[in-house]
């Protein structure tokens, strides 16, 4: 896990001992990083942090030399809710502010609009829109792609709490609520729409999201997701995509499943792979359908992604 991050002003770093100096010196190695003017990150340990730990830490700084109590939204708060941000991560950070409240501020984008309390919510000790303003926000505001990941992510609790339960009707109940505050807004309307209409709880990754845009630019059916097949020993697997339509099945291939020591549950990467090896010949002998996986390299298009299906002989 990463390390978490230490913010630290000027008068901190001055109180450890750390003149303009020593300063330019951990910034240099990349011990200390400027999250905005006159606040710092300072890591122990691993300093590998994801792209929406980074938007924490720049919302975090912010509140801490912001006397006004800014207001967290758009993917600044889907960060902060946890949502994974797909693409559009930069240095600065999203607030909202009501018509009456002055204007632009460095590294910050400022979207004005009403927030009603029951929208506001903390979040890693900052205020920030509640999931549902947020995704809508999102919806609005984001490309089409970062949004379906962020909505995915979002639907996912309630739609797919656990391997094997769906549950449509709770899912379009909290769809229709994040529908409902993005058509009060009078932008982005049908872009939401769009993102909303495409939207499954049932995607666990964002590769699967991606996936899912893809095969439906290739031209396939929509695809059933995380579909079981009996086991061998009584236990179901779960496949990520069943393509129906051409009778063939279809999984995004993560490596952190492979290289992340923690997701491997103490097994070696040996053992990981043979255990997909098993469990791939098993449903492919048992459903007599073709199994073809693929990673993100072959998810920069379309085109990728089908040459990829074809060489397994899978086409729309």
């Amino acid at each position: 896990m990463p390390a978490p991050v230490l913010l630290l002003s000027r008068d901190d770093l001055a109180a450890q001992g750390v003149g303009p100096a020593l300063l330019r010196r951990l910034l240099e190695t990349g011990e200390a990083v400027r999250l905005r003017p006159g606040v710092y990150a300072r890591f122990g340990g691993d300093k590998t942090l994801t792209a929406e730990q980074w938007i924490v830490a720049r919302a975090r700084a912010l509140a801490l030399v912001n006397h006004g109590l800014p207001l967290f939204s758009h993917l600044t708060a889907g960060a902060l809710h946890g949502l994974p941000i797909r693409g559009q991560v930069d240095a600065k950070v999203h607030v909202t502010l009501g018509p009456d409240r002055p204007g632009a501020a460095v590294l910050v984008v400022r979207h004005r609009g009403k927030v009603t309390p029951e929208q506001i919510v903390q979040r890693h000790g900052v205020r920030c829109t509640s999931l549902e303003r947020t995704l809508a926000d999102i919806a609005r505001t984001a490309p089409f792609e970062t949004a379906v990941c962020a909505l995915d992510a979002g639907l996912r609790p309630v739609a797919a709490p656990k391997p094997g339960v769906y549950r449509p009707d709770a899912a379009e109940e909290m769809r229709e609520r994040v529908r409902e505050i993005a058509l009060r807004s009078p932008h982005g309307g049908a872009r939401a729409m769009r993102a909303l209409a495409f939207a499954d709880g049932r995607a666990q990754l964002p590769g699967e999201s991606i996936s899912r845009i893809r095969l439906s630019e290739l031209g396939f059916a929509p695809p059933d997701l995380q579909v079981a097949v009996a086991g061998p020993s009584g236990r179901d697997y779960y496949v990520d995509f069943g393509l129906d339509d051409v009778r063939a099945w279809g999984e995004f291939d993560g490596e952190k499943k492979y290289l992340d020591e923690a997701m491997r549950s103490g097994l070696t990467l040996d053992q990981v792979l043979l255990r997909e090896k098993e469990r791939e010949d098993w449903i492919r002998g048992r459903t007599r359908r073709p199994f073809a996986r693929w990673q993100w390299e072959h998810l920069r298009s379309a085109n990728t992604l089908g040459r990829r299906l074809a060489a397994f002989g899978i086409r729309p």
